[in-house]
């Protein structure tokens, strides 16, 4: 239920934040452009302190228990969406998503660690998938619920102090009730567990080494969540200014693209390499992918949108499972590392995205979709170096 709630808050945010920056940016009189800026830049640094202090939260869970990080977590998540709702400035709204980016990364991964403890080797992949189910469902329900309650007709006009609300407060708040929902079932039902540490006086080597074959997964990974966040970004703007979408319509994209994934990753996993092999299927994805970005531009019409938008998240999710099971399989030894420091390189991917995008918006609403669907073909040459690791 952490992991869900945690996903849906995201997801409430990515129809909305347009419309939301807008509002609180012609208070400073600022432009489009840097309107479309501080947007891209309100995305990426949430993740950015995600990477900050992920490891931070895991260690102190070692130490701690997973149950009093956890609690944390959905405490600064509860802030985070209040804060957020209620903000009258922008310097407001970076203050909320700078908590949510420190607080949040306590939940997923200690969440995941929870699981781990309690159950067995055997159930364990059992477990990890209905997990991601958990993160899937949040970041589908999200963009619908935020793109819906944020068109109520509810005409709420408040202020206190420093916070206002409205109608476009209503998602997020209805997030932090949730939050605070899962925080109580949290603290009264959920057990404390702690690792046990084995201390050992056996020397652990801390080189690393870099395949070349490795290299170019990183290097994928990091281009396939570069172009996913850069195109979330641009697509509400894009869907907002260009095509005249409001929030629900942009939220039933981000419903269809969330989807797809979610439902069509588990079976290029299980069944793909019955048909083509791990490296065609990513060929495909990546073929897929950035031709249905370099298109979609060109069509305005709502559901040719919605089509291309479920073109491209297929490609997606042809790529990303390959890609992390081809990343376990390098080494027994270092699947932990290897899988940590391609999770690292995608956290820099959806750092750079919303930046790099909302900066190419500036010179017209073709440039990023097309600049991004080229780079996706572009790097379908390093598969050329991709073969079976050493």
């Amino acid at each position: 239920m952490s992991l869900f709630v945690v996903m849906l808050g995201y997801g409430i945010l990515l129809p909305t934040l347009p419309y939301y920056t807008e509002r609180l940016a012609i208070k400073g009189n600022l432009d489009t452009d840097l309107i479309n800026f501080h947007i891209g830049l309100l995305t990426s640094i949430y993740p950015f302190f995600q990477l900050l202090f992920v490891v931070v939260w895991g260690k102190l869970s070692d130490k701690y228990g997973r149950k009093p990080i956890i609690i944390c977590g959905l405490i600064g998540f509860v802030i985070m969406q209040l804060l957020t709702g209620l903000a009258t400035s922008l310097t407001m709204l970076y203050v909320a998503r700078i908590f949510g980016g420190i607080f949040t990364s306590a939940v997923i991964p200690v969440s995941n660690a929870y699981l781990s403890d309690i159950t067995s080797e055997k159930r364990r992949t059992k477990i990890m998938a209905w997990s991601g189910v958990a993160i899937s469902s949040g970041v589908i329900f999200g963009p619908v619920i935020g793109g819906l309650l944020s068109q109520t007709d509810l005409h709420l006009q408040y202020s206190f102090g420093l916070l206002h609300l409205d109608r476009f407060s209503t998602p997020f708040l209805f997030a932090a009730l949730l939050g605070l929902i899962v925080l109580f079932i949290v603290m009264k039902w959920l057990k404390n567990t702690t690792r046990v540490h084995k201390f050992t006086t056996q020397k652990v080597r801390l080189r690393f080494t870099f395949t070349k074959y490795f290299a170019v997964l990183l290097v994928l990974s990091f281009v396939i969540q570069f172009v996913v966040t850069l195109f979330e970004t641009v697509f509400s703007i894009y869907g907002k200014d260009e095509l005249g979408f409001n929030s629900n319509q942009i939220g039933i994209g981000f419903m269809l693209c969330g989807s797809i994934m979610a439902v069509l990753q588990p079976v290029f996993a299980t069944y793909g390499e019955k048909f083509l092999s791990t490296k065609k299927q990513i060929a495909l994805g990546l073929f897929i992918s950035g031709l249905s970005l370099i298109v979609f531009p060109f069509f305005k019409n709502e559901y040719l949108v919605y089509v291309l938008i479920v073109v491209f998240a297929a490609g997606g999710a042809m790529v990303t499972p390959n890609l992390l099971s081809a990343v376990s399989l390098i080494s027994k030894q270092n699947t932990g590392r290897n899988i940590s420091i391609q999770s690292s390189t995608n956290s820099v991917g959806q750092i750079l995205g919303p930046v790099l995008g909302t900066w190419l918006l500036s010179g017209g609403f073709y440039y990023p979709f097309i600049i991004a669907g080229s780079i996706i073909l572009a790097v379908i040459g390093f598969l050329f170096f991709f073969k079976n690791p050493p």
